[in-house]
């Protein structure tokens, strides 16, 4: 017996909760109701044994959540990057929840790496789609990535451009401070000496008047010689 490769490969529970969002997407759309509500259903169902109802995994109920809250700008972005001979409304319909599940990762689910989400995406498309239909994924989805990577860098850059220029601020502000506290310290030492210097003034001219009045004293005798004689 010819040993066979083994292709198995273990789908963890990520990725088993992808495939129950892209259900839940898919009969919602073909059932023109919210997914959320389908969801929530099947979390009610499930509840009891008897109905047999798989769980809704929190994983599989935030990505339709959060398809549903999106929807708008997730179908804008994955038109934006169909080619001509493709249109989203021309797509199957479970390619348009493959698709959905996938770019709500990428551009809102920062905790999946870029390139989990399109190997992510490009599974599912092998899996639940027509032949083709990876390879334009794969197109759509690395298009997509490409340029939420420029919007992060682009934030990244403007946070950086924004704390450097708050540093220069606070910086700028430290040197004015500093330069008035040097020029009020001038100042004061500028004064100090100025007032010892008066206070050197006023004793020369107490001197210089002790001097004048000792010397008029010392012309008193003449004065009393030439005072009033007897």
């Amino acid at each position: 017996m010819t040993d066979q490769p083994n292709t198995y490969k273990r789908k963890g529970s990520r990725h088993k909760a992808r495939q129950r969002a892209v259900d839940l997407l898919f009969e919602a759309e073909f059932r023109d109701v919210d997914p959320v509500e389908i969801a929530h259903e099947r979390i009610e169902l499930s509840r009891d044994q008897a109905n047999q109802v798989r769980p809704v995994s929190d994983y599989t109920l935030r990505v339709v959540e959060g398809v549903a809250t999106g929807l708008d700008e997730i179908d804008a972005a994955i038109a934006g990057h169909l080619s001509s001979e493709w249109s989203l409304d021309r797509l199957p319909a479970v390619d348009r929840a493959v698709l959905r599940v996938s770019v709500w990762e990428l551009t809102e689910n920062p905790e999946v790496p870029d390139r989990v989400a399109m190997s992510e995406g490009i599974a599912l498309a092998e899996e639940y789609c027509h032949d083709k239909a990876p390879g334009y994924v794969n197109a759509v989805l690395d298009g997509i990535a490409r340029e939420v990577r420029d919007r992060r860098d682009a934030a990244a850059a403007d946070r950086q451009a924004a704390e450097d220029l708050a540093l220069a601020d606070a910086a700028a502000a430290r040197r004015e401070v500093e330069a008035a506290v040097d020029a009020l310290v001038d100042t004061s030492d500028e004064t100090g000496g100025s007032g010892d210097a008066d206070a050197g003034t006023g004793a020369g001219t107490d001197a210089t008047g002790t001097a004048a009045t000792d010397g008029t004293a010392g012309t008193g005798p003449e004065g009393e010689t030439g005072g009033p004689q007897a």
